[in-house]
């Protein structure tokens, strides 16, 4: 079997820049628990090892003790809960993917006059419930573009269309044209979505084209990692997602002579070179 690895497997830019903020609060040593609000990242293998180090995760910004210190996570917080945490005299540490702070900010400067948001989004992701507290006039969250087709929209209206961070750029893109096509609509299209998602689904249909069979290793919370996973489907190739190379099906997986690997941004480096090693054991 020849294993074929994506070259840019594993953490991506805002992920790295996330843990290594961490990483100095430990450093630091300072006394009491350290806090972060809601996981740092959506991979279980990692959050385990902070978990070790003392970090603690807290679920609701109510579990932060006023005046202690708080990390926000790479994926953002909404802007409520953001001021709500500096009111109670806390101190934030923002390790806000800066892609993601860059969202924010331009959902919020394009929809200061009212305008209407559309976002192109998972509507229970922490990500996409930061960017739409940043819009002014609310919004809709889809995760199906179809549905913007069958949206009464207003000839009274502005909006504004934008994207979760990582979603697939391609079909984002041929919204965006149909959309700004009808003279119907007053429409912004705002480009949100990070080049690094970008590169790392070209790569991800690349690497379908050149194997027989796809594994792709992340979190099964982590929303880029799956949709990794759908490109790779999408090219009509097998494709498997797992969290650690234990998952590995090695009986099922012999039968192929080339099998690719890719990881999502927030999957360390470690546990894919384990899905490596093991693949090549085959």
């Amino acid at each position: 079997m020849k294993v074929k690895l994506a070259k840019t497997a594993g953490f991506c830019m805002g992920v790295d820049l996330a843990l290594t903020k961490l990483d100095d609060i430990i450093a630091e040593g300072v006394t009491g628990p350290v806090f972060v609000l809601g996981p740092i990242i959506h991979n279980p293998q990692v959050l385990e090892r902070y978990a070790k180090k003392g970090v603690l995760i807290a679920e609701k910004p109510e579990e932060v003790p006023d005046g202690s210190r708080v990390v926000i996570r790479a994926h953002g917080i909404t802007r409520q809960v953001e001021e709500g945490l500096k009111e109670r005299g806390i101190e934030i540490v923002d390790a806000t993917c800066p892609k993601v702070k860059k969202a924010q900010k331009l959902i919020g400067r394009h929809t200061a006059e009212k305008q209407f948001l559309l976002l192109y989004g998972e509507d229970d992701h922490p990500e996409v419930r930061g960017l739409v507290s940043y819009a002014g006039n609310g919004g809709l969250v889809f995760d199906d573009v179809s549905l913007v087709d069958e949206f009464p929209f207003s000839p009274d209206k502005k909006y504004v269309l934008a994207a979760q961070t990582t979603q697939d750029r391609d079909q984002f893109g041929a919204l965006a044209e149909r959309l700004q096509a009808r003279e119907d609509i007053d429409i912004t299209v705002l480009n949100t979505i990070c080049d690094a998602t970008k590169l790392r689904q070209r790569e991800a249909m690349e690497l379908a084209d050149e194997s027989d069979f796809v594994v792709v290793v992340g979190g099964y919370s982590s929303g880029n990692t799956r949709r990794l996973a759908q490109v790779v489907r999408d090219q009509g190739k097998p494709c498997l997602h797992v969290e650690t190379a234990d998952e590995l099906p090695e009986d099922d997986l012999a039968d192929y002579s080339v099998v690719g690997v890719t990881a999502g941004a927030s999957t360390p480096r470690d546990l894919v070179m384990q899905v490596i090693d093991r693949l090549e054991r085959i």
